[in-house]
Formats: C-alpha cells, structure tokens, sequence
C-alpha cells in the first residue's frame, strides 16, 4: 500500500507555499493547457535518490496514462476513475481522478484563477516559468510545481512535495501533440486464463 500511495504522490500530490503571484504567467499557462488535446512522451522522475523513467501520454479531457521502464506498474486515468496497477500482485487500486491535483491538467475546461485550484506562486526565469498550486481546503495534503518552456510554451516538468514534505520531480522529454490513440489505450487490459496448479492465473 506505501509503493502505491507514493506513485500516486510523484504524479498526483499537493502542497502549500506563500509569494507572489503573476497574473501574465498564470493566464499564459491556462492559455497552453486549454489548446492541448493530447500529449505523448518520455518521462524521468526522481525521488529519494533514485531515479525511474517511462512513458507519459494523455489526452483531455480526463486520460492518462504512465508505463514505467523497470517496474511492473502503470498508472492509467480513463477519464474517471485513476487507477494503479500492479501487474506483477495483478493488483488495482482506485481512487477518483478529480481527488488528485494533476486531474487540473486534464480537464475539459482549465481555470487557474478563478477555480478550486489555488496558484500560490509564479517564479519567472530566462527560458521557463513556473506555477505553484495546491487544491483550495485542502493545502495539508502538499503542493505541486509545474514548469513550462516560454518560447514557446510547452509543459516542461513538475515537482510534488507531499504532506510530509518529500519531494518528487518529474521531467518530460520528447513531448509531442498526438491526439489519436488506440481504442482501449487508457484501460487497464487483463487476460484472464485457466491455471494447471487449481487456481485462476492474469497475463497481460
């Protein structure tokens, strides 16, 4: 249960800070968010010391999807539900994709100014800008950072820390607009077959 609470925090946690706040930035990034339809590509995330990478897609409203390289896990939004899971337990857990923070990005329609997200701060910086935000009423539950390139503006990365203060960063490369995904691309596919030992076996 602690590995799936984790991997939820890296891509779906929440946070608090206190600064100041760039309404041009804010719009800028809402602006971006609201023209993506789908995005697929590579990511790296980095927590306690150690790093894993795998593949990011999503398509608004409401679909992700994440499949990591070196373990048996993904991560899959079906515009509902998001759900963990475990292929090496054949184990799910759900939990309702408006709970997590990252659920703002995937939405129909974005608003980060005058929604339930709180943007807390804005940094401006040569090349990147970045947008720190938690859920209104609920700021204990820890704070997300999101990145985006200026020129032009495009997700870059983002950074959770969670209630307890770890911190988790995630870089995206190689993103690109893709908005045709297979039929079935975001559910979890299980095949069932007849083991010989008396019990029921799950293949992928």
């Amino acid at each position: 249960m602690k590995k799936i609470i984790a991997l939820m925090v890296v891509f779906f946690g929440w946070g608090t800070a206190y600064a100041t706040v760039d309404n041009k930035l804010v719009a800028s990034a809402e602006k971006y968010l609201n023209s993506v339809t789908g995005l697929t590509g590579g990511f790296v995330q980095t927590a306690n010391g150690r790093s894993e990478q795998g593949t990011f897609s999503m398509l608004r409203p409401g679909r992700v999807r994440l499949d990591y390289d070196n373990m048996p896990v993904q991560l899959i939004a079906d515009g509902q539900d998001l759900y963990f899971f475990d292929k090496s337990l054949d184990q799910i857990t759900t939990v309702p994709i408006t709970s997590t923070p990252a659920g703002i990005l995937i939405r129909k329609n974005i608003d980060l100014q005058n929604a339930d997200i709180n943007v807390i701060e804005t940094n401006d910086y040569d090349n990147v800008f970045v947008i720190h935000m938690n859920l209104r009423g609920q700021e204990g539950l820890g704070n997300m950072a999101v990145t985006f390139d200026k020129s032009p503006v495009r997700l870059n990365s983002w950074t959770v820390v969670d209630a307890t203060g770890a911190k988790t960063d995630v870089v995206f490369n190689g993103l690109k607009a893709k908005s045709k995904f297979d039929k079935n691309y975001f559910q979890i596919q299980r095949h069932k077959t007849i083991s010989t030992s008396g019990g029921d076996d799950y293949y992928d």
